[in-house]
Protein backbone atom coordinates (compact mmCIF):
# COMPACT_ATOMS: atom_id res chain seq x y z
CA UNK A 1 0.00 0.00 0.00
CA UNK A 2 1.28 3.47 -1.00
CA UNK A 3 1.80 5.87 1.74
CA UNK A 4 -0.83 8.12 0.24
CA UNK A 5 -3.22 5.19 0.33
CA UNK A 6 -2.02 4.16 4.24
CA UNK A 7 -3.05 7.58 5.45
CA UNK A 8 -6.13 7.29 4.05
CA UNK A 9 -7.15 4.58 4.79
CA UNK A 10 -6.30 5.62 8.47
CA UNK A 11 -8.13 8.23 8.36
CA UNK A 12 -11.34 5.73 6.95
CA UNK A 13 -10.74 3.64 10.00
CA UNK A 14 -8.76 0.71 7.73
CA UNK A 15 -5.29 0.74 9.21
CA UNK A 16 -4.22 -2.66 9.83
CA UNK A 17 -2.01 -1.64 13.01
CA UNK A 18 -5.05 0.28 14.33
CA UNK A 19 -7.64 -2.47 14.67
CA UNK A 20 -6.34 -2.94 18.38
CA UNK A 21 -6.77 -0.65 20.97
CA UNK A 22 -4.19 -1.11 23.31
CA UNK A 23 -4.95 0.36 27.30
CA UNK A 24 -2.76 3.76 27.52
CA UNK A 25 -1.54 3.72 24.16
CA UNK A 26 -3.68 7.40 23.59
CA UNK A 27 -2.05 9.29 26.98
CA UNK A 28 1.43 7.80 26.36
CA UNK A 29 0.88 9.60 22.78
CA UNK A 30 -0.22 12.22 24.69
CA UNK A 31 2.15 12.44 27.40
CA UNK A 32 5.06 11.83 24.78
CA UNK A 33 3.66 14.66 22.34
CA UNK A 34 3.72 17.16 25.49
CA UNK A 35 7.18 15.68 26.38
CA UNK A 36 8.20 16.79 22.83
CA UNK A 37 6.74 20.30 22.89
CA UNK A 38 8.00 20.68 26.21
CA UNK A 39 11.99 20.35 25.01
CA UNK A 40 11.15 22.33 21.96
CA UNK A 41 9.83 24.92 24.13
CA UNK A 42 13.53 24.66 26.19
CA UNK A 43 15.61 24.60 22.97
CA UNK A 44 13.93 27.80 22.09
CA UNK A 45 14.44 29.33 25.43
CA UNK A 46 18.14 28.79 25.50
CA UNK A 47 18.46 29.65 21.83
CA UNK A 48 17.07 33.15 22.89
CA UNK A 49 19.83 33.10 25.63
CA UNK A 50 22.93 32.53 23.48
CA UNK A 51 24.42 36.17 22.39
CA UNK A 52 25.55 36.98 19.19
CA UNK A 53 29.46 36.90 18.73
CA UNK A 54 30.98 40.00 19.68
CA UNK A 55 34.72 40.07 20.21
CA UNK A 56 34.60 43.34 22.06
CA UNK A 57 33.10 41.82 24.92
CA UNK A 58 36.10 40.21 25.82
CA UNK A 59 37.30 42.61 28.96
CA UNK A 60 40.93 43.15 29.21
CA UNK A 61 40.06 44.81 32.54
CA UNK A 62 37.77 42.44 34.17
CA UNK A 63 40.79 39.52 33.21
CA UNK A 64 43.14 41.72 34.85
CA UNK A 65 41.26 42.39 37.68
CA UNK A 66 40.40 38.45 38.48
CA UNK A 67 43.41 36.73 36.98
CA UNK A 68 45.61 36.69 40.33
CA UNK A 69 42.70 35.29 42.53
CA UNK A 70 41.40 32.59 39.63
CA UNK A 71 44.86 31.63 38.91
CA UNK A 72 45.86 30.93 42.45
CA UNK A 73 42.43 28.89 42.89
CA UNK A 74 43.43 26.82 39.81
CA UNK A 75 47.21 26.22 41.18
CA UNK A 76 45.68 25.06 44.64
CA UNK A 77 42.24 23.16 43.48
CA UNK A 78 43.96 21.57 40.25
CA UNK A 79 47.82 22.21 41.02
CA UNK A 80 47.75 22.94 37.18
CA UNK A 81 50.92 22.91 35.32
CA UNK A 82 51.07 24.45 31.76
CA UNK A 83 54.35 23.64 29.88
CA UNK A 84 55.75 24.89 26.09
CA UNK A 85 53.51 28.67 26.65
CA UNK A 86 56.80 29.27 24.42
CA UNK A 87 56.11 27.37 21.25
CA UNK A 88 52.72 29.47 20.55
CA UNK A 89 53.79 32.24 18.13
CA UNK A 90 54.21 35.73 20.10
CA UNK A 91 51.81 37.41 17.72
CA UNK A 92 49.19 37.00 14.99
CA UNK A 93 46.67 34.53 14.53
CA UNK A 94 46.68 30.83 15.49
CA UNK A 95 44.47 27.97 15.81
CA UNK A 96 45.45 26.39 19.37
CA UNK A 97 43.57 22.95 19.01
CA UNK A 98 43.25 20.82 22.20
CA UNK A 99 42.07 17.53 23.55
CA UNK A 100 38.69 17.96 25.78
CA UNK A 101 37.92 16.75 29.53
CA UNK A 102 36.26 16.74 32.47
CA UNK A 103 32.57 17.02 31.74
CA UNK A 104 30.63 20.22 31.63
CA UNK A 105 33.26 21.78 34.27
CA UNK A 106 36.45 21.35 31.66
CA UNK A 107 39.12 22.15 33.99
CA UNK A 108 41.87 21.80 31.22
CA UNK A 109 39.81 25.30 29.59
CA UNK A 110 39.94 27.08 33.29
CA UNK A 111 43.74 26.17 33.69
CA UNK A 112 45.04 26.91 30.22
CA UNK A 113 42.92 30.24 29.77
CA UNK A 114 44.30 31.50 33.13
CA UNK A 115 48.11 30.64 31.99
CA UNK A 116 47.71 32.11 28.58
CA UNK A 117 46.61 35.20 29.59
CA UNK A 118 49.36 35.13 32.46
CA UNK A 119 52.10 34.47 30.18
CA UNK A 120 50.99 36.65 26.88
CA UNK A 121 48.97 39.62 28.87
CA UNK A 122 45.63 40.19 28.93
CA UNK A 123 45.86 42.34 26.00
CA UNK A 124 46.48 40.09 23.44
CA UNK A 125 43.56 38.71 21.75
CA UNK A 126 42.63 35.52 22.93
CA UNK A 127 38.80 33.77 22.59
CA UNK A 128 37.85 29.94 23.33
CA UNK A 129 35.11 28.34 21.09
CA UNK A 130 32.26 27.00 23.45
CA UNK A 131 28.92 24.75 22.76
CA UNK A 132 25.49 27.00 23.20
CA UNK A 133 24.62 25.54 25.99
CA UNK A 134 27.42 26.61 27.75
CA UNK A 135 26.98 30.19 26.92
CA UNK A 136 23.19 30.16 27.77
CA UNK A 137 23.46 28.89 30.94
CA UNK A 138 22.66 31.18 34.11
CA UNK A 139 25.87 33.10 35.59
CA UNK A 140 28.25 32.18 33.12
CA UNK A 141 28.49 35.45 31.68
CA UNK A 142 31.89 35.69 32.75
CA UNK A 143 33.32 33.60 30.21
CA UNK A 144 31.95 36.36 27.67
CA UNK A 145 34.46 38.95 29.03
CA UNK A 146 36.79 36.13 29.08
CA UNK A 147 36.66 35.40 25.50
CA UNK A 148 34.19 32.90 25.11
CA UNK A 149 32.33 32.89 22.11
CA UNK A 150 29.48 30.26 20.78
CA UNK A 151 31.66 27.07 18.48
CA UNK A 152 30.54 28.01 14.77
CA UNK A 153 32.84 28.25 11.64
CA UNK A 154 31.96 31.99 11.67
CA UNK A 155 32.81 33.01 14.88
CA UNK A 156 36.09 31.07 14.37
CA UNK A 157 36.50 32.70 10.90
CA UNK A 158 35.48 36.07 12.67
CA UNK A 159 38.31 35.72 15.77
CA UNK A 160 40.84 34.28 13.49
CA UNK A 161 40.80 37.43 11.16
CA UNK A 162 40.72 39.39 13.79
CA UNK A 163 44.39 38.34 14.50
CA UNK A 164 43.45 36.52 17.61
CA UNK A 165 44.41 33.31 18.97
CA UNK A 166 41.87 31.09 19.05
CA UNK A 167 41.62 27.94 21.16
CA UNK A 168 39.44 24.90 19.61
CA UNK A 169 38.01 21.58 21.27
CA UNK A 170 37.19 19.62 17.77
CA UNK A 171 36.19 16.00 19.99
CA UNK A 172 33.54 18.91 21.62
CA UNK A 173 30.30 17.25 23.35
CA UNK A 174 31.92 13.93 22.89
CA UNK A 175 34.94 13.91 23.67
CA UNK A 176 34.73 15.96 26.76
CA UNK A 177 32.48 13.54 28.24
CA UNK A 178 34.22 10.08 27.40
CA UNK A 179 34.21 7.18 29.88
CA UNK A 180 36.75 7.20 32.82
CA UNK A 181 38.57 4.74 31.19
CA UNK A 182 39.56 6.64 28.20
CA UNK A 183 40.92 9.30 30.06
CA UNK A 184 44.31 9.08 27.96
CA UNK A 185 42.43 8.78 24.73
CA UNK A 186 42.50 11.56 22.24
CA UNK A 187 38.72 11.49 20.51
CA UNK A 188 37.75 14.26 18.03
CA UNK A 189 35.54 11.72 16.99
CA UNK A 190 36.51 12.12 13.29
CA UNK A 191 35.71 15.79 12.99
CA UNK A 192 38.36 17.37 10.61
CA UNK A 193 37.03 21.00 10.31
CA UNK A 194 39.45 22.70 12.32
CA UNK A 195 42.25 21.58 9.58
CA UNK A 196 39.97 22.89 7.03
CA UNK A 197 39.70 26.38 8.95
CA UNK A 198 43.50 26.29 9.48
CA UNK A 199 44.13 26.02 5.71
CA UNK A 200 41.02 29.04 4.60
CA UNK A 201 42.45 31.46 7.44
CA UNK A 202 46.10 30.62 6.59
CA UNK A 203 47.49 30.27 10.19
CA UNK A 204 49.26 27.71 12.40
CA UNK A 205 47.61 25.14 14.39
CA UNK A 206 49.29 24.79 18.21
CA UNK A 207 48.13 21.41 19.42
CA UNK A 208 46.89 22.02 23.04
CA UNK A 209 47.52 18.44 24.86
CA UNK A 210 45.86 18.14 28.69
CA UNK A 211 45.78 14.89 31.44
CA UNK A 212 43.73 14.95 34.39
CA UNK A 213 40.05 16.39 33.33
CA UNK A 214 38.84 13.32 33.05
CA UNK A 215 39.86 12.50 36.72
CA UNK A 216 37.88 15.12 38.35
CA UNK A 217 34.40 12.59 38.41
CA UNK A 218 33.61 9.30 37.40
CA UNK A 219 32.54 9.23 33.52
CA UNK A 220 30.11 6.16 32.77
CA UNK A 221 28.68 6.80 29.75
CA UNK A 222 28.44 9.29 26.76
CA UNK A 223 24.56 8.37 26.88
CA UNK A 224 24.38 8.44 22.92
CA UNK A 225 21.26 6.40 22.57
CA UNK A 226 19.59 8.19 25.69
CA UNK A 227 20.63 11.62 23.71
CA UNK A 228 18.96 10.13 20.14
CA UNK A 229 15.69 8.42 22.06
CA UNK A 230 15.61 12.25 23.48
CA UNK A 231 16.14 14.45 19.86
CA UNK A 232 18.99 16.09 21.78
CA UNK A 233 21.06 16.45 18.83
CA UNK A 234 18.08 17.85 17.11
CA UNK A 235 17.30 20.42 19.38
CA UNK A 236 20.57 21.44 20.99
CA UNK A 237 23.10 19.97 18.78
CA UNK A 238 23.75 17.50 21.86
CA UNK A 239 24.70 13.84 20.57
CA UNK A 240 25.68 13.17 24.66
CA UNK A 241 23.45 12.67 27.36
CA UNK A 242 26.66 11.39 30.02
CA UNK A 243 25.90 9.27 33.07
CA UNK A 244 28.74 9.98 35.90
CA UNK A 245 28.81 9.70 39.19
CA UNK A 246 29.52 13.25 40.74
CA UNK A 247 29.31 15.46 43.80
CA UNK A 248 27.40 16.63 45.25
CA UNK A 249 24.99 14.87 42.79
CA UNK A 250 25.71 10.88 43.34
CA UNK A 251 24.39 9.51 39.48
CA UNK A 252 24.47 12.46 37.53
CA UNK A 253 22.07 12.40 34.34
CA UNK A 254 23.54 15.28 31.57
CA UNK A 255 25.89 17.02 33.76
CA UNK A 256 23.39 20.08 33.30
CA UNK A 257 23.83 21.61 36.21
CA UNK A 258 27.34 20.68 36.60
CA UNK A 259 29.83 19.21 39.20
CA UNK A 260 32.03 19.81 41.65
CA UNK A 261 35.51 18.75 40.67
CA UNK A 262 37.56 16.55 42.41
CA UNK A 263 40.93 18.12 43.11
CA UNK A 264 42.95 16.24 40.32
CA UNK A 265 46.10 17.46 39.03
CA UNK A 266 46.00 19.16 35.63
CA UNK A 267 49.07 19.02 33.46
CA UNK A 268 48.88 20.85 29.90
CA UNK A 269 51.03 21.16 27.25
CA UNK A 270 51.54 23.17 24.12
CA UNK A 271 53.54 21.66 21.34
CA UNK A 272 55.23 23.45 18.37
CA UNK A 273 53.07 24.99 15.82
CA UNK A 274 52.83 23.00 12.57
CA UNK A 275 52.09 25.43 9.73
CA UNK A 276 49.88 23.24 7.21
CA UNK A 277 51.81 24.43 3.77
CA UNK A 278 55.33 24.32 4.40
CA UNK A 279 55.00 20.84 6.23
CA UNK A 280 52.13 18.98 3.92
CA UNK A 281 52.62 21.02 0.64
CA UNK A 282 50.73 23.52 -1.52
CA UNK A 283 47.33 21.57 -1.24
CA UNK A 284 47.91 19.17 1.79
CA UNK A 285 45.42 16.30 2.49
CA UNK A 286 43.00 17.22 5.21
CA UNK A 287 43.02 13.31 6.25
CA UNK A 288 46.88 13.16 6.10
CA UNK A 289 47.07 16.16 8.55
CA UNK A 290 44.64 14.80 10.88
CA UNK A 291 46.21 11.35 11.49
CA UNK A 292 49.64 13.25 11.77
CA UNK A 293 47.92 15.90 14.53
CA UNK A 294 46.16 13.23 16.23
CA UNK A 295 48.89 10.56 16.48
CA UNK A 296 50.99 13.64 18.12
CA UNK A 297 48.86 14.69 20.66
CA UNK A 298 47.70 11.24 21.50
CA UNK A 299 51.43 10.11 21.69
CA UNK A 300 52.15 13.09 24.17
CA UNK A 301 49.13 12.26 26.03
CA UNK A 302 50.63 8.83 26.80
CA UNK A 303 53.94 10.26 27.73
CA UNK A 304 51.97 12.65 29.95
CA UNK A 305 50.32 9.80 31.52
CA UNK A 306 53.44 7.41 32.10
CA UNK A 307 54.24 10.27 34.24
CA UNK A 308 51.42 10.17 36.54
CA UNK A 309 51.40 7.62 39.20
CA UNK A 310 47.92 7.94 40.81
CA UNK A 311 44.33 8.80 39.14
CA UNK A 312 43.40 12.23 40.76
CA UNK A 313 47.07 12.48 42.83
CA UNK A 314 49.11 12.74 39.50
Amino acid sequence: MSATAAERAGRNGHDPSARLSIPGAATASAAGGLAARAIRGLAGQIASRIPPADLDERDPDFIRERLPQLWLLASLWFRGEVRGLGNIPDEGPVLLVGNHSGGNMTPDTTVFTLAFNSYFGVERAFYQLAHNLVLSMPGLSMLRKFGTVAASPENAEKALSAGAALLVYPGGDYEVHRPSWHRNRVDFDGRKGFIRLALAQDVPIVPVVSIGGQETALFLSRGEGLARALRLDKLFRLKVLPISLALPWGLNFGDMLGHVPLPAKVTVEALAPIHLREEFGPDPDVAEVYEHILRLMQDTLEALAAERRFPVLG
